[in-house]
């Protein structure tokens, strides 16, 4: 019989380390674009002589595996992709978000599945060295989540017992049914910024050298010797000693940044001040910040709602996360493999967008040099992705007889704080990971 690609479907599972499967439970990917787990090059250099062929001779180098893959917004498996790319934070006791970017590996396995055959393929050490998320207005398709992925190695098996590694038992393992829900249209997805901000909308005053992180859900009081602060006792929004969600139903209404100023003070005692009280606590900016001589003066963009000022006319939005990570090199299992280590490098996070023409706005921020404190894409109840003091790096709006005029932007991201990494927020997530 003729394979078909509509007979493939694909599964993942968190590593509990690089390139080691659990193999005890399996979660769907979620509708597939494109997706080739058995992209293997065996990186074979000739040896050419005289007289002979310049293939004379062959000298097999590291076995490299990559795994391009392409799904919809659908279920929760592109949000796994996207948490790769990030990273995974252990917020508190077994809640993992992508809150920033992190320089560990987050990585999966992935199974295949042909459903006409039930043959698999598992490739273990997956890693996402660059995440696209798009969507395109004009074409009437989902969004999209482009995943440019390589792996540790990729083994085939009819039955799913795999013998690589860590003898990967799958075929005990129930394979997941695939999400019901209709994955996510350009228009699930609101997409908005700020250009001003309030500088001291939340004052904490605390011990000096103790720190705050915050991100996209939640914010974190650290001690100056990087322990959380368990000063901060746990109630209501303070979900754990020391740690905020932001996004507690008790910020949904009212003085939002007055409620949040309670809390933090009932609960530790300290002094703390807002100076925008209705401002949504998860509008405070990304970043870690500094108990410089025991006082933090922590800025927000000032709304009572997460969604900022439109971008409007949307035409295409693509969000890419470039990861620049460096494999390395060695032998698992007696095979020599390019991919047996891997060192997660330096992430830039652009977003780039075309727009019809309404007006200069844009325009005019680009020529100011205007920092966009804060761009957020909102998918609702799917959670939301904040991008953190955006610089527009490119402007163009070509004119074209009988047509549109159309904007095209870039912009990248730098996070905020005065304090070590804050820069990795310059990218934050409000999802929660397997």
């Amino acid at each position: 019989m003729v394979k078909l690609a509509q007979d493939i479907q694909a599964a993942y599972e968190v590593e509990s380390s690089y390139g080691d499967a659990p193999d005890t439970a399996l979660y769907h990917l979620g509708l597939l674009d494109t997706f080739d787990p058995r992209a293997v090059n065996m990186n074979i250099t000739p040896i050419p002589s005289i007289g002979q062929s310049t293939d004379a001779h062959h000298a097999s180098g590291p076995i490299d595996v990559t795994l391009p893959l392409k799904v919809a917004l659908q279920g929760d498996g592109w949000k796994e992709l996207l948490g790769n790319a990030i990273g995974k934070t252990d917020v508190y006791s077994t809640v993992d978000t992508p809150h920033c970017l992190t320089n560990s590996n987050y990585s999966h396995s992935i199974l295949a599945k042909d459903l006409s055959t039930n043959q698999h393929t598992l490739c273990t050490g997956v890693v996402v060295n660059e995440a696209t998320l798009e969507a395109d207005y004009t074409a009437g398709g989902y969004m999209t989540l482009d995943a440019q992925c390589t792996a540790l190695y990729s083994e085939d098996d009819d039955d799913g017992d795999f013998t690589f590694n860590n003898n990967d038992t799958y075929n005990g393992v129930a394979f997941p049914s695939a999400p019901t829900a209709d994955p996510l249209l350009p228009t699930d997805m609101t997409l908005s910024y700020s250009t001003a901000t309030v500088a001291n909308a939340l004052v904490v005053t605390d011990t000096a050298g103790n720190y705050v992180e915050i991100g996209e859900r939640y914010m974190r009081f650290f001690q100056e010797d990087d322990t959380i602060d368990s000063g901060y006792s746990s109630s209501g929004p303070i979900v754990s000693a020391g740690i905020v969600d932001l996004d507690h139903s008790d910020y949904d209404s009212g003085n939002r940044m007055t409620t949040l100023q309670a809390d933090l003070h009932a609960n530790s005692g300290n002094t703390v001040a807002e100076n925008s009280a209705t401002t949504d606590p998860q509008n405070l900016l990304k970043g870690i910040y500094k108990m410089t001589a025991g006082t933090v003066n922590i800025p927000a963009v000032a709304s009572t709602t997460q969604t900022l000022t439109a971008f409007n006319n949307l035409k295409t939005v693509s969000l890419k996360i470039a990861n620049n990570n460096t494999p390395i090199p060695g032998k698992t299992d007696s095979k020599w493999l390019q991919n047996n280590g891997m060192a997660r490098g330096k992430a830039d996070i652009t977003l780039d967008i075309t727009a019809t023409a309404h007006d200069e706005t844009l325009y005019d921020l680009y020529r100011a040099g205007t920092t966009l404190p804060l761009v957020r894409l909102d998918f609702g109840t799917n959670g939301s992705i904040a991008l953190t003091n955006g610089t527009i790096t490119s402007f163009s709006r070509p004119l074209t007889g009988g047509g549109e005029v159309v904007d095209t932007l870039s912009i990248k991201f730098r996070g905020n704080g005065d304090y070590r990494n804050y820069s990795a927020f310059a990218i934050s997530t409000d999802f929660t990971l397997q």
